[in-house]
């Protein structure tokens, strides 16, 4: 199990009802963890929609966890 921190923002924030959490988890990629806290909290979301950010960088899906990594989930932005 590695523990690491999740950021949210905008409507997966809205969705989920906090910004930020810490998850212990077995996840091996950034995928299986978005899997995950989908499952958790029921989100139809396709990854396709979305960005990943590790560590303050953006990176592909496969990125492999690591204990300690901060990740943020971005969706899609909208606005005028």
């Amino acid at each position: 199990m590695k523990t690491i921190s999740v950021q949210y923002f905008a409507v997966i924030k809205d969705l989920v009802g906090v910004s930020e959490e810490v998850i212990k988890t077995s996840a091996v990629f950034a995928s299986d963890l978005f899997a995950e806290i989908c499952k958790r909290y029921h989100l139809n979301m396709p990854i396709a929609q979305l960005r990943v950010a590790v560590n303050d960088e953006f990176c592909e899906w496969d990125y492999q966890l690591n204990e300690g990594d901060k990740i943020v989930f971005i969706p899609p932005v909208s606005g005028g």
